[in-house]
């Protein structure tokens, strides 16, 4: 038995990515391909993040693997649908199972299965694949497999069934990045920032309902890895790769107060110096947790709030004070910890004076850094069940994401390239006072005005 576990993410098509040069290693499918080593089962990883699809392509064709196991996230649709086309058009792969994976695959079950998915595996992957490759022997095997959707024998669509979250994370092996090109990684942060990068998870799911955000594969659960599990995944990471920081991937690090001090603890004790950043929420966060993530190595802290109007967050089911983001920014940094923010325009209702609020909410909180997106509506999303009925364009599903979905906002899609200009220089101004910087800002803040008026 033959399995490859891969990806659709090339760097190559990724301009945005190929300007900020700061890619992670795939986790969902080391997380994965560890599982099926702890259980005996042989395994090679396609890591596609610095090669081409054709690349990609001449590897699985070379194998001829039995089982082909593919994370696909709304980036990466387009790539994964053309690679499935490929293997169904390939004889020396007619045997090939292909089973897709991701939080894409749940709310597009029966348009990946139409493309030539042979399974879909909602929610965690591990224990799912495991059985797939192990007991799948012919069809009738799959209705007694939880967590799966495929085509029955009529051509109809089934369901199995949720499979039961796994209780206890710590059962899961660290991520197999053994079976990758870590250093590839290491290389390409420290020849563009001047330090690398590895990223870790010790928690799975989100509590919060924040409705832009897709809980597909995991849910509203919180399970969380022990201090002690993580404390030693880091030191092997230390061990084997050195790098110079880690990111944790969690939604929400500090949520557990009790957990980040026994972090702490458990940090102090392993005599371990590993600087890290990670994600957090105001209302997680007092001076207690700012000085517990000091003592355990935080050097930034990414605080969300998304909008600096309370009217927003409040329609984005945020659960968050604008007064409280400003403040937790203001003191973590007043305690040495770089901080760093998330803003998202267009949301569905906001106004250029939700807007303008935003900009006066980054002027007195000043993060050392702040990301802007403009809001698109997962599929699957309760963002996305609100504007469904108005939904302008809706390109072709294989060739498209849900980026690409363009629904009835107040202002014109142009309007929003220039809102993001005008929070980004007149964010900046204020800190830098540089002339040039309000000459932009004023520039971007006429062209709002502009196309509100006149733009179609």
């Amino acid at each position: 038995m033959q399995v490859i576990l891969t990806h659709g993410y090339s760097i190559i098509d990724d301009v945005r990515e190929q300007q900020i040069m700061k890619p992670y290693a795939p986790l969902g499918i080391l997380y994965i391909s560890g599982w099926l080593d702890a259980h005996g089962i042989n395994n090679h990883v396609i890591d596609t993040t610095f090669i081409t699809q054709d690349e990609q392509w001449n590897q699985i064709k070379e194998a001829k693997p039995e089982f082909l196991g593919v994370y696909v996230n709304l980036m990466t649709r387009k790539n994964v649908v053309q690679l499935i086309k490929k293997i169904k058009q390939e004889i020396n792969l007619k045997h090939t199972k292909i089973i897709l994976g991701g939080p894409e695959v749940r709310n597009n079950a029966q348009q990946w299965l139409q493309t030539g998915a042979d399974v879909l595996v909602v929610g965690e992957g591990e224990i799912t694949f495991e059985t797939l490759v192990t007991s799948w022997k012919t069809h009738k095997d799959l209705y007694q497999i939880a967590g799966i959707y495929f085509l029955d024998e009529s051509g109809n669509m089934h369901f199995t069934g949720e499979r039961e979250k796994i209780k206890d994370i710590d059962i899961l092996p660290f991520p197999a990045r053994q079976h990758i090109s870590i250093q590839k990684y290491l290389e390409v942060w420290k020849s563009r920032h001047g330090k690398n990068a590895i990223s870790v998870s010790t928690m799975r799911g989100c509590p919060y309902t924040c409705k832009w955000c897709s809980r597909a594969v995991y849910g509203m659960s919180y399970r969380r890895r022990s201090p002690q599990k993580v404390v030693e995944e880091l030191q092997h990471i230390q061990e084997v790769y050195n790098p110079d920081t880690i990111w944790f991937v969690d939604d929400v690090f500090t949520i557990s107060h009790k957990w980040l001090e026994e972090f702490a603890r458990c940090v102090k004790e392993a005599n371990l110096t590993l600087p890290y950043e990670c994600i957090s929420r105001a209302d997680r966060m007092n001076a207690e947790v700012i000085h517990l993530l000091k003592e355990s190595g935080c050097f930034r802290v990414w605080i969300g709030a998304e909008s600096g109007s309370q009217r927003i967050i409040d329609a984005m089911d945020r659960r968050v004070k604008v007064e409280s983001v400003q403040e937790m920014i203001r003191l973590s940094n007043a305690n040495g910890i770089e901080t760093g923010t998330f803003i998202m325009l267009g949301y569905p209702g906001e106004t250029e004076l939700d807007i303008v609020q935003t900009v006066k909410h980054l002027k007195a909180a000043l993060p050392d850094l702040f990301t802007i997106t403009t809001a698109y509506p997962i599929r699957g999303t309760e963002l996305f069940a609100e504007i469904q009925n108005d939904i302008i364009n809706e390109p072709d599903w294989a060739n498209s994401s849900d980026r690409d979905v363009t629904f009835k906002r107040n202002y014109p899609e142009s309007y929003y390239k220039h809102a993001v200009r005008y929070v980004v220089n007149e964010t900046n101004y204020a800190k830098s006072k540089a002339p040039l910087l309000k000459l932009k800002s004023m520039l971007a803040r006429m062209m709002m005005w502009y196309t509100r008026k006149f733009a179609v």
